[in-house]
C-alpha cells in the first residue's frame, strides 16, 4: 500500500467509533482469535522455559541457547532461520527468521514486515532474581515482558496466523538482537543487519512492551526519541584558593562544570528534548576510567580546582533536533569562565531517533482498524517521552514504523518485573490481524 493509501486510511480511523463489539472480522481472523485463546497454556508455558533460562546480555552462552529455543518455534511454521554471531562486537549476535511471500508475475505480493524484538536482559549470571514466578494475572521473572514477553507475541501471532492460513501469503522478517539491553561495540557493526534488513522491508513492528496510559488505556507508539552519551572535560589554572575569582587565578575548573550544567538546564528548553547528568566532577584531579562510568577525584579546599568533567546523554525526536541541541551546546561550552577552557565531544554509538511521521501515524491507523474490529478502543499515540530509545530507531528512517506491540508490565529493569498475561493475548491477536491485513496489501 502507499503511503498516500495510508493516509487514508487514517482519515477512515478517525472517523472509527473508539470502542463497539467486535465486528467485519473474518472467518481467518475469527480463526486467529480461537487459535491464540487456545494456545494460551501453550505460550505461557514457553515464555516460563524462556525466562528461566538466563540471557543477560554478557551471558553469551545463555543468549545463544535461547536463540536455539526460538528456532525451534519459527522454523516449523516456515521460516528459514540464521545466526548472526556478533563476537567481534563483544556480544553473542542476532537471529534471524525470513518467511517468504508468494511471487506473482508482476512482482511480489503484500507487504515486507520486519518484526524486531530481543533476546537478552538486564538480569547477568550473578543477578538474584532468575526464576520465573505467577501470581494471578501477573507473571514475575527476568525478560518476563522485556523482551521475552515480546518474543512470545510474536511466535503467538505467527501460529494464530499459519493456522487461519494467512501465514503462507505473508513475506515475514523476525530480527530478535542479542544486545538490545547492551549494545556491542562498535554499534555500526551491531547494527549493520538490523540496518539493512529495515531496507529491505516495508513496515518495522516492535515488539517491546505495550504502554499503558494514565488512565488505563493502551496506547500506540509512533515515535521515539533518539539518544547519545556527550562528556565535558574542563581544564583550568590551579592555584592557592585566596586567590580565586582573580583576574590572574580564574574561577578553577568547579565553578566552569557548574556554569555549564546551569547553563544546560536554562538554555536548552525544546520541546521533547531532556539532556541527563549522569556523572560529574571536579578537582584538583578529575579522569574517568576506560569504561566513562566512574570518575576519580583529588583535591583540597585550599587548591583552585584544575579538572572537571561532566558526562550525560541527549535525548531529542529529530535529527533537526539533535543538531541544533549540540551546536547550542557547542556555544555554551565554547564561552568559559576566566582560567578554564572546555570541550564537549559526542559519542559515536548513538540511537537515531524514530521521529513521527504520516506513514507511521497511519499504520497506528491500521492497527486501530484492528482494534475496532476486535471491539478495543482505538489506542491514542504515546507521548515519546514516556519511552526510551529502541533497536526500532535504527531503521525507522528507512521504513514506516510501529513500536510497543509487547505486553504490559511494570517494573522493567528491576527484580519487581512482572507482566500483564492478559495482554499477551490481547497484543498477539492485534499483531496477527494486523499483519495479515498488511499481507494482503498489494505493493
Amino acid at each position: 500500500m502507499s503511503k498516500t493509501l495510508l493516509l487514508a486510511a487514517t482519515l477512515l480511523a478517525a472517523a472509527t467509533p473508539a470502542h463497539s463489539a467486535p465486528s467485519n472480522l473474518t472467518t481467518p481472523e475469527a480463526r486467529m482469535i480461537a487459535t491464540v485463546d487456545a494456545e494460551q497454556s501453550r505460550t505461557l508455558a514457553l515464555l516460563e522455559r524462556l525466562v528461566n533460562h538466563n540471557s543477560g546480555t554478557t551471558n553469551l552462552a545463555g543468549v545463544e541457547t535461547v536463540a536455539t529455543m526460538i528456532r525451534g518455534e519459527l522454523e516449523p511454521l516456515g521460516f528459514a532461520v540464521r545466526w548472526i554471531p556478533m563476537r567481534e562486537t563483544g556480544r553473542a549476535g542476532h537471529l534471524v527468521a525470513h518467511h517468504p511471500g508468494p511471487s506473482t508475475g508482476s512482482g511480489r505480493a503484500g507487504r515486507k514486515m520486519l518484526l524486531i524484538g530481543h533476546l537478552d536482559t538486564v538480569f547477568e549470571l550473578d543477578s538474584p532474581f532468575q526464576r520465573w514466578t505467577r501470581d494471578g494475572a501477573v507473571a514475575h521473572g527476568p525478560g518476563a515482558s522485556d523482551d521475552k514477553g515480546g518474543d512470545v507475541v510474536i511466535i503467538a501471532a505467527l501460529r494464530a496466523m499459519n493456522a487461519a492460513g494467512t501465514l503462507k501469503s505473508a513475506d515475514i522478517t523476525v530480527f530478535l538482537t542479542g544486545d538490545e539491553e547492551d549494545p556491542g561495540a562498535p554499534l555500526a557493526i551491531a547494527r549493520r543487519d538490523l540496518v539493512a534488513a529495515g531496507k529491505a522491508a516495508d513496515v518495522a513492528l516492535d515488539f517491546e512492551g505495550l504502554i499503558i496510559g494514565d488512565h488505563g488505556e493502551d496506547m500506540g507508539s509512533v515515535s521515539r526519541r533518539g539518544a547519545m552519551s556527550w562528556t565535558v572535560t574542563v581544564k583550568a589554572r590551579p592555584g592557592h584558593s585566596s586567590g580565586v575569582f582573580s583576574t590572574g587565578s580564574g574561577y578553577g575548573a568547579g565553578y566552569e562544570v557548574a556554569r555549564i550544567a546551569d547553563s544546560f538546564r536554562r538554555e536548552l528548553t525544546d520541546d521533547k528534548l531532556t539532556y541527563n547528568i549522569g556523572l560529574i566532577a571536579a578537582g584538583t584531579t578529575a579522569m574517568l576510567d576506560p569504561e566513562r562510568i566512574r570518575a576519580s577525584v583529588t583535591g583540597k579546599t585550599n587548591i583552585i580546582d584544575a579538572e572537571g568533567v561532566i558526562r550525560g546523554d541527549l535525548r531529542a525526536l529529530t535529527a533537526a533536533q539533535v543538531a541544533r541541541t549540540q551546536a547550542r551546546m557547542r556555544a555554551i561550552v565554547a564561552t568559559p569562565l576566566n582560567g578554564a577552557t572546555s570541550t564537549i565531544s559526542f559519542d559515536d554509538d548513538a540511537y537515531p531517533p524514530m521521529s513521527p511521521s504520516p506513514g507511521n501515524t497511519a499504520l497506528l491507523a491500521r492497527l486501530n482498524g484492528v482494534n475496532a474490529s476486535l471491539g478495543l478502543p482505538a489506542m491514542a499515540p504515546l507521548d515519546p517521552l514516556k519511552r526510551g530509545a529502541g533497536d526500532i530507531s535504527f531503521v525507522a528512517a528507512d521504513v514506516d514504523s510501529l513500536a510497543g506491540l509487547g505486553p504490559a508490565s511494570t517494573g522493567d529493569h528491576t527484580p519487581a518485573e512482572t507482566v500483564d498475561i492478559a495482554s499477551i493475548w490481547r497484543q498477539a491477536k492485534r499483531a496477527a490481524i494486523l499483519m495479515s491485513r498488511l499481507a494482503a496489501d498489494k505493493r
